[in-house]
């Protein structure tokens, strides 16, 4: 089959690979209909997660049909339609037993495209598959669904949860990239009074504005100013970070008001100051994350029902050949517009599990 491999550090390419193969009974081998690119597999690629190693399939969010199942699989079975989950979970340990499936230590955790092979493939291996994949109702489309196997979770979790979002807040997210709109999305499930988006791009703040932002700033123009004045200098109570640079990260704070609370999302490559001399004082609270996807049947439930709102956020489709265009796209946002890509691989007629190698 076919597979977007990591090389090492700048280096991808899309090849031949073996097909994957059942590797315990818990597995199950999943053909790719539609799957996306994340920020995360951009950081990978530049060097910022050196646990990749070189030769991984990259990839962790995809919806596709379930083409073979091991013993012990239970929920799902061939022919099933559903969300691949970027975080596996045993089940078993602590971690999982608490619902924190993203700190799972039994095996799972975030493994696809991380540590073992991911989904920007033609066929995948999906460990404990009963609680790593979903089955989708036929009401959802696959486009729709595949951002619930990352960005909407990611965003409700890390983003709305720990932020502790309520009623009449003003929530500021810093990023209007596909997690700070999913972001916005979500926290407008909780009645904020408003909502300001921040980014550098035009186009990212009109699709914040169309998602529900109440007002936007564009970072290059003292966004801390506008917060100031819509709060009567106050500052925010919840500023979501969905960027992953150290002066986002620095105008989060300046931006909070005392007590509250900013939830980083973003994925780090670089170190970040954090100025506790001037915090402490403040009662600010600080909270970082990887999602743990326990919210993920009730975001696709509300999916199902018409009330998550996915569109705009995938602008741009290619066919799963094409990744290394889609990867160009995506990398080049600012030029390009992209917000989510998303690739669709061939529609079978007739599901068959993948040759063995």
């Amino acid at each position: 089959m076919k597979a977007l491999v990591f090389q090492g550090p700048g280096q991808t390419a899309w090849q031949d690979v073996p097909d994957p193969v059942l590797q315990d009974a818990a597995d199950a081998i999943i053909r790719v209909d539609v799957v996306t690119i994340c920020g995360t597999d951009l950081h990978i690629i530049k060097g910022d997660v050196p646990e990749v190693a070189p030769g991984r399939v990259l990839g962790h969010e995809a919806v596709g049909t379930v083409v073979e199942t091991g013993s012990d699989v239970r929920t799902v079975r061939p022919g099933d339609r559903v969300l691949i989950s970027c975080i596996s979970a045993c089940g078993r340990c602590r971690f999982c037993r608490e619902g924190h499936y993203g700190q799972c230590r039994g095996g799972g955790g975030w493994v696809l495209g991380h540590t073992i092979h991911g989904t920007q493939a033609e066929y995948v291996r999906v460990p404990f598959a009963d609680l790593s994949v979903h089955p989708l109702s036929a009401s959802i489309d696959s486009y729709d669904g595949v951002l619930l196997a990352d960005i909407f979770p990611t965003s409700y979790e890390v983003g709305v949860l720990n932020g502790n979002v309520r009623p009449g807040d003003t929530v500021v997210v810093v990023g209007a990239g596909p997690i700070g709109l999913a972001a916005i999305v979500c926290a407008g499930l909780y009645s904020p009074g408003r909502v300001i988006a921040v980014d550098l791009d035009e186009s990212r703040l009109a699709a914040a504005r169309s998602l529900g932002a109440d007002a936007t700033a564009s970072a290059a123009e003292e966004p801390e100013q506008l917060v100031d004045d819509l709060t009567e200098g106050l500052g925010a109570d919840v500023v979501v970070e969905a960027v992953g640079l150290p002066e986002a990260f620095d105008m989060c704070t300046r931006m909070v008001r005392p007590g509250g609370r900013v939830a980083n999302i973003g994925v780090h490559g670089k170190p970040a100051t954090l100025h506790l001399e001037d915090l402490w004082i403040k009662d600010i609270t600080i909270t970082t994350g990887l999602v743990d996807t326990y919210s993920t049947p009730m975001l696709l439930r509300m999916m199902a029902a018409g009330r998550l709102a996915s569109s705009p956020l995938i602008t741009h489709r290619f066919e799963l050949e094409q990744m290394d265009e889609a990867y160009d796209v995506f990398s080049r946002a600012g030029d390009t517009g992209a917000l989510k890509v998303a690739l669709g691989g061939p529609q079978h007629n007739e599901i068959t599990a993948p040759a063995q190698p």
